[in-house]
C-alpha cells in the first residue's frame, strides 16, 4: 500500500515525504514537503487525499480522513507549517537564536486573535469537535509555545534558519485551501497591526486556565457568522454561504434520533 502511494505521488509530482505510524490503530501520518506557493501546497494536500483513497480501494481497504473515526483513539489532524521569506529569499521568522523574531510573535498574535472566528474552517463538521478534546493529542485552547505539542500554535525546534509556525488546530476533514487562507490571513493581520502575542505556555495546556477554542459546532458557526475578522479577508458572499450551509447541515443532524437515545429514554 505505502509503496503504491509513494509511486503515485512521485508520478503526479506530489512532494510526499516520510510515512510515520501514529498513535491510533491503522493511523499514519504522511508529510508533504515545503512549497513556496501556498495555493500549490493546498493542491498537494487535496491530491494526496485522492491518491490515498484510490490506492486503499485498490487494496480492498477504505481510507478515512474523518477528524475522529474512533472515539477511544486519537483523531486525525491536518497540521500546517508556515514561514515567510522576503524578496531576497530570507526567512523573516529566523533570528540568531530559537526564540523567533518580533515579526514571528506578531504573526502568532494575529493567528491567536483570529482563531475563534476561524474555528469553523478548521473544524467544519459535527465530527470535527469530537477530536478537540482535552488529552486527545489535539489542542483545545488558544495558546502557543516552543516545542509544545499541546498548544494550538507550536514553534518547532531545530535549525533556526527553518524557524516556522505549526498550526495544529485543523482536522484532516478540513478544506486545505480555506485552512491555508485562514492561517495566512491571521498571520498578515498580526504583522500589519503588530498584535502582541501573550507569553508562550510551558507544560500541559489542558491543565491551564486559557481561552478555549469553540467546543461545539453551533457555537463555532455563530462565532464565524457574527465575527468581523473573516469578512476582512473573505468576501461577504462566502461568509454568508459558508455559515448558512453549515447551519443547514447542523439542522439535518438535529432532525435525526439515534438508537442509543431511544434505548436511554424510551421508558423514562
Amino acid at each position: 500500500f505505502f509503496s503504491d502511494v509513494s509511486a503515485a505521488c512521485k508520478f503526479h509530482n506530489i512532494p510526499s515525504d516520510t510515512v510515520i505510524s501514529e498513535n491510533g490503530v491503522g493511523q499514519f501520518e504522511i508529510n508533504l514537503n515545503h512549497s513556496a506557493n501556498g495555493l500549490l501546497a493546498a493542491d498537494h494536500a487535496v491530491f494526496l487525499k485522492r491518491i490515498v483513497r484510490g490506492i486503499a480501494q485498490k487494496h480492498s481497504m477504505k481510507a478515512s480522513f474523518m477528524a475522529k473515526p474512533f472515539l477511544n483513539l486519537a483523531g486525525n489532524g491536518m497540521h500546517l507549517h508556515m514561514s515567510i521569506v522576503d524578496n531576497n529569499g530570507a526567512n523573516i521568522f529566523s533570528p540568531k537564536n530559537q526564540m523567533g523574531t518580533n515579526i514571528l510573535k506578531h504573526a502568532v498574535g494575529g493567528m491567536m486573535s483570529s482563531l475563534a472566528e476561524s474555528t469553523l474552517i478548521f473544524a467544519p463538521n459535527i465530527n470535527s469537535y469530537r477530536r478537540l478534546k482535552p488529552g486527545s493529542h489535539a489542542p483545545t485552547s488558544i495558546c502557543w509555545g516552543y516545542e509544545n505539542r499541546t498548544a494550538s500554535l507550536r514553534i518547532p525546534g531545530g535549525d533556526v534558519g527553518n524557524t516556522r509556525i505549526e498550526h495544529r488546530v485543523a482536522g484532516a476533514d478540513a478544506n486545505p485551501y480555506l485552512v491555508a487562507a485562514a492561517v495566512l490571513s491571521g498571520a498578515l493581520r498580526g504583522i500589519e497591526k503588530q498584535i502582541e502575542a501573550p507569553a508562550p505556555i510551558k507544560g500541559d495546556s489542558y491543565s491551564k486556565n486559557l481561552d478555549q477554542i469553540p467546543s461545539d459546532w453551533r457555537k463555532a458557526i455563530e462565532i464565524f457568522k457574527e465575527g468581523s475578522f473573516n469578512r476582512t479577508f473573505f468576501s461577504n458572499t462566502f461568509c454568508e454561504v459558508f455559515s448558512n450551509l453549515k447551519l443547514q447541515e447542523l439542522a439535518t443532524f438535529e432532525e435525526r434520533m439515534e438508537n442509543f437515545e431511544m434505548m436511554t429514554y424510551l421508558e423514562v
